[in-house]
């Protein structure tokens, strides 16, 4: 923790991320009904051009920023490319053949993997209690290969594949992870909003050739009102509130603690899940996100001060 941080700023920087990773996970339990209707390409692109267009005067650097280095270049290419493009195809992908409650008991692996991740490329130490929490995550996840099928929710377009499902969103948590680890790297050398403008930036031209295949071929006015103002939403929250709330978090708070604060994604998917979206959760989901719980709290327990 920098010492000249003060405890104001740090109490910010913890309600940034907590704010963050919950309507992280909140856009993830709502992206259902947009992929019953959208293609999950089009809707990708969509939600980067929608954003794009709300803050365009975020990619001006300001006068006290250097001009990025090539390193820098390829961490906000990376950054868009693991946490915004494949984060979202596989996200939105996946929560199509799976439900909101198994996509919120996967993502609460989280934790668990940024450890990993740190282990791998920062060279951080892991300790025993997250080879204990790995362990949860990992036994709470192959619980959900127990459960009965989903339904076919209604008006999708294709038939619920739940193993599939859970393996893409889990791929999604292997994103959302990198994101994370990346992140911290960025922020020492941009501002929270260039990054966040930057990226979404990128995340559109990424998802430019496949959006506009799909948008050629869609009807559009067959959509409703009220699902457009749900991509709105989704939109503004995913490429905007969430990216600026992370990397504004992440300025004050290391990025190991602030994984501490991934707690808050599963669990606002599965209560999405269940108290917008009338998901139910089976005693086999509710154990499995009860172990996945359980190595949450076991990999982010503050640890004893000497």
């Amino acid at each position: 923790m920098n010492p000249h941080h003060t405890t104001g700023q740090r109490l910010l920087a913890y309600a940034c991320l907590a704010l963050s990773m919950s309507l992280v996970g909140s856009y993830v339990a709502l992206s259902k009904p947009l992929v019953a209707t959208f293609p999950v390409l089009l809707l990708a692109w969509l939600r980067f051009g929608i954003a794009g267009l709300a803050m365009p005067h975020w990619l001006r650097r300001p006068a006290n920023e250097p001009p990025m280095t090539r390193r820098t270049r390829g961490l906000v290419f990376l950054e868009s490319f693991l946490g915004n493009f494949m984060f979202s195809i596989c996200m939105l992908f996946g929560v199509s053949l799976t439900s909101a409650v198994s996509a919120g008991v996967i993502m609460a692996s989280l934790p668990a993997v940024v450890a990993v991740l740190s282990w791998m490329f920062l060279r951080e130490r892991i300790t025993a209690r997250v080879v204990m929490a790995i362990g949860c995550a990992a036994i709470g996840i192959g619980l959900l290969a127990l459960t009965p099928a989903h339904a076919v929710a209604p008006g999708a377009r294709t038939a619920a594949m739940p193993w599939l499902g859970n393996l893409l969103v889990f791929c999604a948590v292997l994103c959302e992870a990198a994101y994370a680890v990346i992140g911290k790297s960025l922020t020492g050398q941009l501002g929270p909003k260039r990054i966040s403008s930057l990226i979404n930036l990128w995340g559109f031209l990424l998802s430019a050739p496949f959006g506009i295949w799909f948008a050629l071929r869609f009807d559009f006015d067959a959509v409703h009102a009220g699902t457009w103002l749900l991509l709105v939403v989704y939109a503004v929250a995913a490429s905007i509130w969430t990216v600026w709330l992370w990397m504004t978090g992440l300025k004050h708070i290391p990025a190991a603690q602030a994984g501490v604060f991934t707690v808050m994604l599963p669990v606002s998917a599965a209560l999405v899940g269940v108290l917008v979206l009338g998901e139910t959760l089976s005693l086999m989901q509710l154990l499995a996100f009860a172990l996945a719980l359980l190595g949450v709290v076991l990999a982010t327990w503050p640890a004893r001060r000497e």
